[in-house]
């Protein structure tokens, strides 16, 4: 996990735990643990509390999962 000051210069949009959570229907708090476990790609902010996701990342993610989702 990366603590980036400028998270613009990451060139990508970055999304909360609480959108990662609407988008693969989580609690939040799992979300959150995704990201500091390194399932999910995250990079804390500045203050170091909080995460973000690479919104590219993410959707990359969903789609393997949704790809698995439809094998079983």
């Amino acid at each position: 996990m990366l603590i980036i000051s400028d998270l613009s210069a990451t060139g990508d949009r970055m999304l909360t735990s609480k959108e990662v959570a609407v988008l693969f229907r989580v609690d939040p708090k799992t979300a959150a643990r995704w990201g500091t476990t390194g399932r999910l790609a995250a990079i804390r902010t500045p203050g170091g509390r909080t995460l973000r996701f690479p919104e590219a990342e993410v959707h990359a993610a969903l789609q393997i999962f949704s790809d698995l989702e439809g094998v079983a």
